[in-house]
């Protein structure tokens, strides 16, 4: 399985400037290449090439690897728009935002990423130095640091290409790593049911609770300082929002991490399998006021269901998706389900047998329940199957797109 490993450059002055050149020459020559596909309608890679690879080494100064990346950047950027086109994501065919986003070349930030491969950047891990091409030349000897987990994936399983990027002044590699995955647990001996929810994150069968009330003050904080910052609508609360915003994702980022990974080992330590529910559509199926929508909006549950994905694949723990229809409504223990069996956010009673227990908890044991049955019946999922080309699919669902397709969507959406 491919990995993301993420270290950090220690560059000198000099070394930064060089590499801020050399992102600055290289999204300024995507952006050409992506005005020339447009106007030629040429999106595919080695179509794009014929018509730009030239100019582009000899006008940026780019060698012969840097200039492809650069080309191949812009016709992956192309697709991906022709994919979230026919996704639905930028509105319906015909209506004003798809125009927008469609009637123009597509462009790329000053500082945007930059792809390397083995010819333009080497790596001396025992060192902790990499070389590095620029436009001013070969660059050797750029420190970089990072975690020793992180040191020794890289050390090890690299493999491919690795993204140069500059964040707020800092200066980063993603690095690719192929990383072996344990062999599947094929005979868990049970489940472990994980209720995702808004005021707990998540909940297992086991009973424990995870990421609930400090978390939810935190997030009402920066949800007030960010409605402040927003009425105050000035450039130096653009900026503070903006960091605000960063230093919010970080941290969500960080709690998905810490709570997959204890739900994976503690699956792994058990052998047992993990069962989720399939959100897939979430805010698009709930009915909620208005405060409420504010906080269902504020969490990444997508990715903390793919954090615990890759994390159990990696440690061989099997994860079986489940419906999640009236799990909160049906009681764990008789089977009954009735909306009044759900007192509070907190409480469940059931109205039929009198058994009582935490909400979230009795979610997550019917959440087991329906992935034993799954399991037993040979299916990994109760996930819903991919929508057809005409329908609108679901942010996270994988659809691809052609060229040609794009092609057509490019001068129906631009001339409505």
């Amino acid at each position: 399985m491919k990995l993301m490993v993420q270290v950090k450059l220690l560059p000198t002055p000099v070394q930064a400037a060089a590499l801020e050149a050399t992102l600055r020459a290289c999204n300024e020559a995507a952006t050409w290449v992506g005005e020339v596909a447009f106007e030629r309608r040429a999106f595919k890679n080695f179509d794009l090439r014929r018509h730009t690879y030239g100019v582009v080494k000899e006008r940026w100064g780019l060698g012969a690897q840097a200039a492809q990346h650069v080309i191949k950047k812009a016709a992956d950027a192309y697709r991906a728009l022709g994919a979230d086109l026919k996704r639905g994501w930028l509105g319906p065919r015909g209506s004003a935002r798809p125009g927008r986003t469609v009637g123009e070349p597509l462009t790329f930030r000053p500082q945007a990423a930059q792809p390397y491969d083995d010819r333009m950047l080497s790596w001396q891990t025992a060192a902790r130095t990499v070389s590095i091409w620029t436009v001013g030349g070969r660059m050797k000897g750029v420190a970089f640091t990072s975690g020793p987990n992180q040191l020794k994936t890289l050390a090890l399983y690299r493999q491919g290409e690795s993204d140069l990027v500059c964040r707020d002044g800092a200066w980063y590699l993603l690095a690719t790593c192929e990383v072996p995955e344990t062999p599947a647990n094929t005979d868990p001996l049970d489940f472990l049911g994980v209720d995702l929810g808004i005021v707990n994150i998540a909940t297992t069968s086991d009973g424990r609770i995870m990421a609930g009330r400090q978390l939810n003050r935190l997030r009402s904080r920066d949800r007030r300082l960010r409605i402040k910052l927003q009425k105050k609508n000035t450039k130096s609360a653009a900026r503070r929002a903006m960091r605000r915003r960063r230093k919010e994702s970080r941290r969500a980022r960080d709690i998905n991490h810490k709570i997959a990974k204890h739900i994976v080992a503690e699956a792994e330590r058990t052998s047992r399998g993990i069962a989720l529910e399939d959100l897939t559509g979430i805010r698009a199926r709930v009915r909620l006021r208005k405060p409420q929508r504010v906080t269902l909006h504020s969490w990444a549950f997508a990715q903390l269901g793919e954090f615990i994905a890759y994390k159990a694949r990696k440690a061989g723990v099997p994860v079986v998706r489940v419906d999640p229809a009236y799990t909160s409504r049906t009681c764990a223990e008789c089977g009954h389900v009735d909306k009044a069996n759900r007192v509070s956010q907190a409480r469940f009673v059931c109205r039929s047998c009198g058994f009582v227990d935490h909400a979230d908890r009795n979610g997550s044991r019917n959440i087991r329940a329906r992935a034993r049955e799954l399991w037993r019946r040979g299916a990994l999922s109760a996930a819903p199957a991919l929508p057809s080309p005409g329908r609108r699919a679901e942010r996270g669902q994988r659809i691809t797109s052609s060229d040609a397709e794009f092609r057509k969507l490019v001068p129906l959406v631009a001339g409505s």
